[in-house]
């Protein structure tokens, strides 16, 4: 279970970068595409999370 907390840990870091770019970012254009891209690794991040509670469970 290492590898899906590694991963979720990924994500979660993604999303924190993608969000920090895009306050950064001056063109509206790339601010929209960071803040787009940190929504969908949030939702990777809950997924997975669900994910390690379905492997738990078990």
């Amino acid at each position: 279970m290492t590898d899906l907390h590694d991963r979720l840990e990924r994500f979660e870091t993604l999303t924190a970068e993608c969000e920090l770019i895009a306050k950064l970012a001056t063109d509206s254009s790339k601010r929209e595409f960071y803040l787009k891209l940190s929504e969908q690794y949030r939702q990777l991040a809950v997924d997975m999370r669900k994910a390690i509670a379905t492997r738990a469970a078990a």
